[in-house]
């Protein structure tokens, strides 16, 4: 999104939340290194891999097309090397 360096990993709070069908979820990367970011139900079953791939430095944007899955809680879970970090999203249908 930018061609600023961020200092740390961030994950965001995904944007509409709550959303119908389509969320928009960002995150930055401080440097080089595989990511992997995926959504899960509640019984922490995945769903579906939104990004899974060595990235380098920079802030990203991943959309996630819900249309498929039933009205609910939901989370996504950023994981790298040196970070993880979980949030809630809710699809209201």
């Amino acid at each position: 999104i930018t061609s600023e360096v961020p200092n740390s990993f961030s994950l965001s709070q995904n944007y509409p939340n709550p959303f119908n069908p389509v969320t928009n979820i960002e995150f930055s990367v401080p440097k080089s290194t595989f990511v992997k970011l995926a959504v899960y139900d509640v019984t922490g079953r995945e769903l579906e891999t939104l990004v899974s791939q060595n990235m380098t430095a920079g802030t990203y944007k991943a959309d996630w097309n819900a249309s498929k899955y039933s009205s609910g809680v939901y989370f996504y879970i950023i994981n790298s090397a040196d970070f993880r970090e979980t949030k809630k999203m809710i699809l209201i249908k």
